[in-house]
């Protein structure tokens, strides 16, 4: 397999980590599956090494991920920052999976930021900040899960990796591709993928634990979702939910309700761009996915301070959900021949 880890600071990251004893892995807010089963297969990697590993992460991670390996071990910051603190100074190194600049980690960023230790990146976003000392950056390939596999391969102990290793992997790789249905049409993310089922995972089991674990207030968010939150914009492809904090109230929410609620939007026949709006106390949750060339990371960088991938984006915004849905509004009349022609050349 293509190994392009030879031009990244994969080397000189070997050298840091072997003279390292203590050591934090962390992911961005709001983690999704690719950052928690990248974040968990790089701790059990360590643990089998015998590094003293601790994974810390902003806030909570969704339910439906709660059956991974080592999810039991995971420090969340809102909840015990004190002893997130102690780690955090007393760290070696601090690994940062799937994100590519510390705002992301929102309070955890400033103590991550203001800690005098060498901070790692291992990444697939584009555009990474120069808040990272070492980085492993490859935006072609579709999850950073990918990423934590070919590292622990190139780094001579491909014999550590093992099932649960493998399942939480998978889970990146499977949740980041919605199940193998976009970004991925990279030869070896198969490739990989294979090496995995070799470790003895059952994908469709794993499938299940993912997708086949609804509450039911979750899909009643779900069918309000397309129903009333849903406008379509014919005009210029587009479509768009919003989610106020009264509906998020009234249908129970929880944190990761409404992962991949905005990919329906998509699926409507032409149209090219989508976007889920979801209002917060103090801030409105925005994610953009689009078709072809239009790229959702520059509309998220230019006009809402967020960013992502090409066809895959999101931000936060401090105004109000109206305001917020305004500005996206405002900005379509411009991009109407780019939504048009998504496959032109």
């Amino acid at each position: 397999m293509e190994n392009y880890l030879e031009n990244t600071d994969f080397h000189k990251i070997q050298e840091v980590l072997a003279r390292s004893g203590k050591i934090i892995i962390t992911t961005h807010t709001n983690p999704d599956g690719d950052a928690i089963g990248a974040s968990l297969a790089m701790y059990r990697y360590l643990k089998k090494r015998d590094f003293e590993a601790r994974v810390i992460i902003p806030d909570q991670y969704p339910e439906f991920l709660a059956w991974l390996p080592g999810s039991q071990e995971i420090l969340i910051f809102e909840e015990d920052p004190v002893n997130c603190k102690a780690f955090i100074g007393e760290s070696d190194l601090i690994i940062c999976v799937d994100f590519n600049n510390l705002n992301r980690l929102n309070e955890l960023g400033r103590y991550i930021r203001s800690s005098g230790t060498a901070k790692i990146l291992i990444d697939h976003h584009l555009y990474p900040s120069d808040d990272f000392s070492l980085k492993i950056s490859f935006s072609r390939i579709s999850s950073t899960s990918e990423l934590i596999y070919d590292f622990i391969s190139e780094s001579g102990y491909k014999h550590f990796l093992d099932k649960e290793i493998a399942e939480c992997l998978y889970t990146g790789i499977a949740t980041d591709t919605g199940s193998f249905s976009y970004a991925c049409n990279y030869v070896k993310t198969y490739l990989i993928t294979a090496e995995l089922f070799k470790l003895g995972i059952d994908g469709e089991h794993i499938h299940r634990l993912i997708y086949d674990t609804y509450s039911e207030s979750r899909l009643r968010l779900l069918g309000y979702a397309v129903s009333g939150g849903l406008t379509v914009l014919h005009e210029f492809h587009t479509a768009y939910i919003i989610l106020t904090k009264e509906d998020l109230k009234r249908f129970n929410y929880k944190v990761g309700d409404t992962e991949g609620v905005v990919n329906y939007a998509l699926s409507i026949k032409d149209i090219n761009l989508a976007a889920l709006f979801m209002e917060r106390d103090d801030e409105v949750k925005v994610s953009f996915r689009s078709k072809g060339n239009f790229s959702v990371d520059r509309l998220a960088r230019e006009h809402f301070g967020g960013g992502g991938h090409s066809n895959a984006s999101g931000a936060n915004c401090s105004m109000s959900v109206k305001d917020t849905v305004d500005s996206f509004l405002a900005l379509l009349p411009e991009f109407r021949e780019q939504l048009t022609h998504v496959y032109k050349d």
